[in-house]
Formats: C-alpha cells, structure tokens, sequence
C-alpha cells in the first residue's frame, strides 16, 4: 500500500461536496474547511439570501463555492441540488447532511404536524440526500463519502421537549451503520459526528439572547470538562478528517465532539 504524503492525505482537490443546511453555523463551518481543502462546495440551504451570502464568502477566498437552494425535506428539491451539483462540478463525492431543526415542544404540547415535521428535515432528509448522492456516487465508480451531522442527544437524552429532535438524531444514527453496511461494497464510507453544544446562530452565539437562555447555556458550560462551548469550526475539522483520506479504513462510525459532557 502506497504511504501517502500529509498533504497528499488531506487534500481534497478535484473532488465536490454538498453540504445540506451550509449557509451558517455548523454546517457552514464545516463548508469552510471542505472548500479550504480544495474541494468544490455546494452549500443546499433553505435560506437563499444567507446562504448566497455564504457561497460568496467562500468564493472572495479563492475557494470553489455555489449556492443552490433546498428544502431538505422535499424529494424534487434533493434532486435538483443533486443534478445541480453535477451539472456545475462534474459528479459528487462528498455529502455531508447537516441540515436540522430542534423545537422545543413538550409532548403534551406537540401536535402530530410538529412531529412530522422535525422528522422530515431531520430524518427523511437524510434518507432522500443519501439515496441520490450514493446513486450518483455509484454511476461514478470511483466511491465517495457521506457524513451525518447526529447529536450527543443520539446517545444520551436530552431536555424535556426535545424528545422528537432525539429520537430523529438516534434515528440518523441508526441509518448510518446500516447505510455503511449496505454501500461498503460501492467504495461508499458513511460515518457521522455527533456534536455536543456549539456556539452557532441558533444557540444565540452573536446576538442578544434572553436572560433566561443565558442562565441556560452557563449552566450546561458548567458540565462540560473543558468549559466551553464549541465552535463550528470544531465539528468541521473533524468533518475534513471523515472526508479526506485520513479515514480511509473508517464506515459506520460515530466521532463524539462535545468537550466531555458525556463523561459528566
């Protein structure tokens, strides 16, 4: 077996990446690092003025960035991204889904249309993303990488309210090991990172956020070993490693990025 060279390792020059949900936080921390590599990016995202926003970022770098916008949750809007990115790129080999919503609802509270909802973007999405890219990964013959964005809550429960988001994020978790088994043999790797709390735009990292929340988020700084909230940019440097050759013998893994809150 050839050894490669460090920057040969890490180098994802020629190859392209979707990334679902790219336009802020973590998944536009993770297209950063992505298109920091040498990849082509496409950032799919609901959010046409942020995510446009983001592309043009990513493009004043010098780097290969697009914008295409996305409903995760809808079939048609997964395959245009898919016929988007190939048209634009040439082909697919990295698909990272990131996209994600966590209302807080109580089930005493929840209507069935919230549940099916939280589902949809967290869930089937990941289904339809997948579904398309591996087919298309699988015309290509030359095999490619899918990383699923879970959650610590895939491994330990969450807040009261939260029970819908947990139960999308252990099922993303699920779809994961059994993905990787069935496109093992196409060359395919699926693996997932499940964050722990990361300071984004959603979690009120900056903007004025309610006292209430602020008391929050200390009080869950105070479990974490390191003290700290993580950064996008912490999840997406673990998302290069599953999407470089740096984990060229990894599928059906799930790499825990929470500073230690689950030791506590």
């Amino acid at each position: 077996m050839k050894i490669l060279s460090l920057a040969q390792l890490i180098s994802l020059k020629n190859k392209t990446a979707i990334v679902t949900g790219g336009a802020m936080g973590i998944g536009f921390g993770v297209a950063r690092r992505l298109a920091e590599a040498g990849a082509n990016v496409v950032i799919a995202d609901i959010d046409g003025e942020v995510g446009k926003a983001a592309a043009k970022e990513l493009k004043n770098e010098s780097w290969q960035a697009a914008f295409v916008k996305t409903d995760v949750s809808r079939e048609q809007d997964i395959q245009a991204a898919v016929d988007f990115t190939v048209k634009t790129y040439g082909g697919i080999d990295i698909l990272v889904n990131n996209a994600g919503i966590y209302p807080t609802i109580p089930i005493r509270q929840m209507k069935p249309a919230d549940f099916e909802k939280v589902l949809a973007v967290n869930l089937k999405s990941v289904f339809l993303s997948t579904k398309a890219a591996a087919e298309q990964m699988i015309q290509q013959k030359r095999g490619g990488k899918i990383i699923n964005i879970t959650s610590i809550d895939a491994l330990h429960p969450s807040s009261v309210g939260l029970a819908v988001y947990d139960a999308s994020k252990h099922g993303v978790w699920g779809f994961t090991k059994n993905t990787a088994l069935e496109f093992a043999p196409h060359n395919i790797q699926i693996n997932a990172i499940a964050p722990g709390g990361i300071a984004t735009p959603g979690t009120g990292a900056g903007k004025a956020i309610p006292p209430a929340m602020e008391a929050i988020i200390k009080k869950f700084i105070q479990k974490i070993p390191m003290k700290r909230m993580g950064d996008p940019d912490d999840i997406g440097k673990v998302a290069l490693f599953l999407a470089s050759d740096l984990s060229s013998y990894m599928t059906g893994s799930q790499v825990v990025v929470d500073g230690g809150v689950l030791l506590s």
